[in-house]
């Protein structure tokens, strides 16, 4: 940990009420950042404030929901943002698409697609007046590959890639990066959206879900996140970077 890596900056990192959105907030925080917490649990947040100790004088909370366009658009507050960490996102019960029902389409890619969207439009402004700004977004190892979760998951992961590359071609000679993380397993509290709703819909994917790697730890994530949004990584842009133990690699 580089306790100053991120002296001077103002991030912002969604989803920072559990698991790798708040081991992200702590982490800026601890390498220096002002950072700004958002997420639609208020205990979660709280909970992150507690965890912060002293270093909570450099954070500020904000309940709410990305998919909310007005909620959105009180995050950023109207001031300078350096760092968006892109981390909110849910699972969607490892539904396959014959049996996808329009409601958890509509959810999940409306979380995991169109609120990364949404905070990206709604930080680049303020980054292209600074002429500089770095966005990671956590995307997923389901990505890159078709199975390891239901359609409206994989789908919407693929979009972040997506969105991630289209933000990178576009805003690379305006001193923005654009950065994309594809973890693995990790140890958090989406476990909400994971759970099948039928067994037989998680049935097919377990030889595949048997050659992964141990689970990652939320801060294993964040390490990467925090590298990718500092100066040190100023000629890393439109990178798409896996954090799953080289699962993919199997």
């Amino acid at each position: 940990m580089d306790t100053e890596r991120h002296v001077g900056k103002r991030a912002i990192v969604s989803g920072a009420g559990s698991g790798i959105g708040r081991a992200t907030a702590l982490r800026l925080l601890a390498e220096g950042a002002d950072v700004v917490a958002c997420d639609v649990s208020d205990g979660g947040l709280a909970a992150l404030r507690e965890s912060a100790g002293s270093a909570s004088t450099r954070l500020t909370t904000v309940v709410a929901d990305i998919t909310n366009t007005d909620d959105v658009d009180r995050i950023a507050g109207g001031e300078r943002v350096d760092v968006l960490a892109n981390v909110a996102g849910i699972m969607d019960h490892f539904v396959p698409v014959h049996e996808v029902d329009d409601a958890l389409w509509d959810r999940v890619l409306a979380v995991n697609v169109t609120g990364a969207m949404r905070m990206c439009r709604s930080v680049l402004p303020k980054m292209l007046e600074a002429g500089h700004g770095a966005i990671v977004n956590v995307a997923s190892r389901a990505a890159l590959l078709g199975g390891s979760a239901g359609v409206a998951y994989v789908t919407s992961k693929h979009a972040v890639l997506g969105l991630t590359r289209s933000i990178a071609a576009t805003y690379a000679r305006e001193g923005i990066r654009c950065n994309a993380v594809c973890p693995g397993g990790v140890e958090t509290g989406i476990g909400t959206t994971a759970a099948p709703r039928d067994p037989k819909d998680i049935e097919r994917w377990i030889p595949l879900l048997g050659t992964a790697t141990r689970m990652a730890q939320p801060d294993e994530i964040a390490t990467l996140i925090s590298w990718l949004a500092c100066d040190e990584a100023s000629n890393v842009n439109g990178a798409v970077v896996t954090a799953d133990g080289g699962w993919t690699a199997f």
